[in-house]
Parts: C-alpha cells; sequence; structure tokens
C-alpha cells in the first residue's frame, strides 16, 4: 500500500524527524511505500498532492496542529503522537493498512474522494490560501464538508494538548533569541546594562557597552512578543487564521493587566473557542466569503479583548504575582525540591508531554525576571542534557551490555546530550525502558537539584554546552552535570549488570528504527 505521514513535534528538532525515520524504516520492512512530511523547524518538506492523492492511508504523528490536514481529506486515518511513532512505528504502520482495507470494504456513503480531496488542496494553495492551517475541517467558506474517517485521538484532552503545544513551538524562537540576546548583553556589559540608555538615542559602534546594549534591548523586544505569540497560536490551532487577531490581542492585553504567561494561555483558549462557535453559526453564502477575514476577527476581538479587559485579566494577575512572590521565595532545601522535580520531569518521557510541561514552566518563569525562574531554567538544561550523555558513556564503559544498534545510537548521542536534545537517549529507553527511564531519572534530577543549589542561573531557554558562558556560575554548573551523568551512568550499569540482558537481534532491529 501506498502510505503517507506528518510528523510534528513542539521544537521541531528531534522527535520530528525521529518519528519520520521510523515511519519510513517500518514501510520498508513491511513492504509498503511510507512518505512522510516532516513540519519540523527546519522548514516542511510538503508531500506532492499526487502522492497525497494516491495514497490508500494516512498518518499524522504530531504533537501539535497539523499544518494543512485539510489535504488529506477523504482519506482513512491513523492519528497519534510523535513519540508513539518512535516507539511503535511498525504497530501504526499495520493500522493505517487496516484502516485502508476497512474503507475499502465499507465505503462510507458521501465521502469526499481522494482525486477530490488533492484538488480542492490544488485548488486552496492557488487561491493563496495558508498552507499552515490546521483546522481539522473544511474551508471558511461556510459549507458544511464530509467528515473524514479518524482512527485514534480526537478527545478534548489529546486536543487541548495539542492546542497548547502549538501555541509553545511558535514560541520557542522568540525565547531563544531573545533569551540569548538578554544572557549574552549580560556577559558583555554586566547586570546594569539594562540602564543603558536606548540605542536610538545613544549607539556607539565602537563600544562595547553599546553593542551590549543593543543586544539587551533588542532580546527584550523579542521577549515580549512571548505572551501574545503564545495566545495567537493556541487561537490559530483551534480555529484557523480567523483567530490569529483575537489570540494576539488578548496575549497583548494579557500583558498590559500583568497577567503574563497564564494570561497569554487563557487568551489563546477563549480566542479560538470563541472564533470556533463563531463558525458554526449559519450565515447565508452571500455573508460567508467575509467571515474569515472580516467578521470573525472583529468580533473575536471584541469579545476576547472585553472579556480579558473587564473580566479575567485582573484574577490572572493576581494568580500569576502569587506565583512570582512564591518562586522568589523559594530558597534552600525548597528551591533544591524543586530543582529536583523539574529535573525528574525533563528526563521521565525524554522530550515527550512531562518532559515539555516542565520545559514549558521553565520558559514561563522567564518571564517574571526572578533570580529563581532563571535558576529553574539552569535546573531544566542542566537535566535535560545529561540523559544521552550518560548512556553514551554507558556504551563506552561497558560495551558488552550493549547491541551494536545501541553502540550506534551512542555516537549521535553525546552531540544530542550537548545540545540539550533529551531525545537522543530514546533509541536506549525503547530498547530497555525499565532499566535506562529510573536511572536517567535519577541522574537528571540530581543535576537539577545541585544546579539550584550551587546558585547556578540561566536566561537562555535552550543551547546546551554552547551557551555555558552565559551561565550564573559556569563552572559549578558543569559540575553538576557530570556529577548527574554519573549518577546516570553508574545506575544504568548497575541496573543491567543485575540479571544482565543479552542484546538480542530483535531489540537491535527496534533500536535501528527509532
Amino acid at each position: 500500500m501506498k502510505i503517507v505521514a506528518v510528523t510534528s513535534c513542539p521544537t521541531g528538532i528531534a522527535h520530528t524527524y525521529m518519528a519520520a525515520e521510523a515511519l519510513e524504516q517500518a514501510g520498508r520492512d513491511a513492504g509498503h511505500d511510507v512518505s512522510v512530511e516532516t513540519q519540523g523547524s527546519a522548514g516542511t518538506s510538503a508531500l506532492a498532492d499526487e502522492q497525497i492523492a494516491a495514497a490508500d492511508a494516512v498518518i499524522f504523528a504530531a504533537d501539535v496542529g497539523v499544518r494543512g490536514r485539510e489535504r488529506f481529506d477523504g482519506k482513512p486515518r491513523v492519528e497519534t503522537t510523535v513519540k508513539q511513532a518512535v516507539k511503535d512505528a511498525a504497530g501504526l504502520v499495520q493500522q493505517a493498512v487496516e484502516a485502508a482495507e476497512q474503507q475499502r470494504a465499507e465505503p462510507a456513503p458521501g465521502r469526499v474522494g481522494a482525486s477530490a480531496s488533492a484538488k480542492a488542496g490544488t485548488a486552496a494553495g492557488a487561491a493563496g490560501a495558508d498552507p499552515g492551517t490546521t483546522a481539522p475541517t473544511a474551508p471558511d467558506d461556510g459549507v458544511p464538508r464530509p467528515e473524514t474517517k479518524v482512527t485514534g485521538g480526537g478527545s478534548f484532552g489529546s486536543n487541548l494538548k495539542q492546542w497548547l503545544m502549538t501555541g509553545v513551538s511558535y514560541i520557542i524562537p522568540f525565547v531563544a533569541a531573545g533569551g540569548l540576546l538578554m544572557a549574552l548583553s549580560f556577559a558583555l556589559g554586566g547586570y546594569d546594562i539594562t540602564d543603558a540608555p536606548p540605542v536610538t538615542e545613544h549607539f556607539d559602534a565602537l563600544s562595547l557597552t553599546s553593542w551590549a546594549a543593543l543586544a539587551n534591548q533588542a532580546g527584550a523586544l523579542s521577549m515580549d512578543f512571548l505572551v501574545p505569540v503564545l495566545a495567537g497560536f493556541i487561537a490559530y490551532a483551534m480555529a484557523d487564521r480567523a483567530a490569529l487577531a483575537p489570540g494576539f490581542v488578548g496575549g497583548a492585553v494579557a500583558v498590559e493587566v500583568e497577567a503574563g504567561f497564564l494570561g497569554g494561555l487563557l487568551a489563546g483558549l477563549l480566542a479560538g473557542a470563541v472564533v470556533a462557535a463563531l463558525r458554526r453559526v449559519p450565515v447565508p453564502r452571500a455573508v460567508a466569503g467575509v467571515m474569515p477575514v472580516l467578521v470573525l476577527p472583529l468580533v473575536g476581538v471584541v469579545v476576547v479583548g472585553t472579556l480579558m479587559f473587564v473580566v479575567v485579566g485582573e484574577p490572572i494577575a493576581v494568580a500569576m504575582q502569587a506565583i512570582t512572590d512564591w518562586l522568589n521565595g523559594l530558597s534552600g532545601a525548597n528551591a533544591i525540591l524543586l530543582g529536583g522535580i523539574v529535573g525528574a520531569m525533563m528526563a521521565v518521557d525524554m522530550g515527550g508531554p512531562v518532559n515539555k510541561v516542565a520545559y514549558t514552566f521553565a520558559v514561563g518563569g522567564l518571564t517574571t525576571g526572578s533570580e529563581t525562574a532563571f535558576a529553574i531554567m539552569a535546573a531544566a538544561m542542566a537535566a535535560g542534557m545529561t540523559p544521552p550523555i550518560a548512556l553514551a558513556l554507558a556504551t563506552k564503559i561497558r560495551r558488552d551490555l550493549f547491541s551494536p544498534a545501541e553502540h550506534s545510537s551512542a555516537r549521535p548521542a553525546w552531540l544530542l546530550g550537548a545540545s540539550f536534545i533529551t531525545e537522543g537517549v530514546i533509541p536506549f529507553a525503547a530498547v530497555d525502558p525499565l532499566r535506562v527511564i529510573p536511572s536517567i531519572v535519577l541522574g537528571s534530577a540530581t543535576a537539577g537539584a545541585l544546579a539550584i543549589g550551587f546558585g547556578s542561573t540561566l536566561m537562555a531557554p535552550h543551547g546546551g554546552v554552547f551557551v555555558l558562558p552565559l551561565v550564573g556560575g559556569p563552572l559549578l554548573y558543569l559540575v553538576a552535570i557530570l556529577i548527574g551523568i554519573a549518577v546516570s551512568t553508574s545506575a544504568v550499569l548497575l541496573a543491567k549488570s543485575i540479571g544482565r540482558r543479552q542484546p538480542t537481534s530483535a531489540g537491535a532491529t527496534a533500536t535501528a528504527a527509532a
């Protein structure tokens, strides 16, 4: 059979491409033609209309909203997470085959045909439709479309996670650029660089202080976009382009009333819900054409703006202030315990939902500007770097405990861990989860707790060892990471030595697929 797939994770760095590779390999092993579109940070490798039209089934392995999913209308679908695609690609391919066979045996009346669906997608592109649409239903013309058969997914909980992760995925570039620039400005100009005059009034190209001020002010502007972008793209994931304006405005109001990160989350959900509800209101065909470009954004902005300014903004601002005060009040054992918890969460599912909750908590804290929030970010990054390096080191110390495929996975794991890409440990955990996962959780919790205990701070939300010069207390921070690596390495070697497991060819195959 011919199967097409789309993979996409919140950061668009590791899981997106690992899932794609696993699905392609599983397809080859089963004798099927699997073509994958990766919607990652490096861009989208779009499937051709001809590939989609010829496909018997579709696999969506995504933790965020799939862009352009209307192109696949009429195809039987399997919807799941990228982590599941990495762990059980063969099972997903089999589900897609079964869904295709079921559709052939029992064709649903009124279903859009493959060629019609492809032509509709092509026409939409020719008409200038946004290729980034994520709505699971048809275009914004007010005309109802037949429902598509969907296998798996679709619950409110899974949809909510996708909406939130879509918003988080779009803020990461802003946070990364802003955080790195601000951290660099402090490294070049000291912490009083925030008191420098605006560069529009005074800038000396030969002065290091001026360049530091420029980096600080540009970084601060980038960080100012965080909450509006978060809200805008949560709304976008829920209700397509018409919800962008209400979402962005709601996020801007959250900033204005000091409701912060929580306010942005709620504003995005409100905007998406309002616009999605408005789209269900039946309107004359003559009016349907202006609904998505005029009526929906206008009404959405009025409703969401009013709710955020008058109703919910102030209570959320109070809650955000309470969170900020709590973070600032953490010290000693409490702060170290929080670092350990965040560290354990970073490792427990290796880039999955729990990891993203901890990472989002750390990134969201950066907006408060508190020293404890910067310490939590340092703990999260230290914990996320530890697992891949620890397993790579373990393969060097006891080669006999690991399969040839695991030795192959160890080579990129060094760089992935150093770059703060926790997913580099997945090939090891997929083969032996009961020994590997507790070991890396223990080491990451240790690294996170020590990072805070040593007083390390970090404003950059990504970068791994490459932002080490920007860390507050870099030498002790490196010590925390090394101790965490040592703990995980020792634990996994001990676990594998007790009831020693001989690597099997099946395990090697599973690892290679991952």
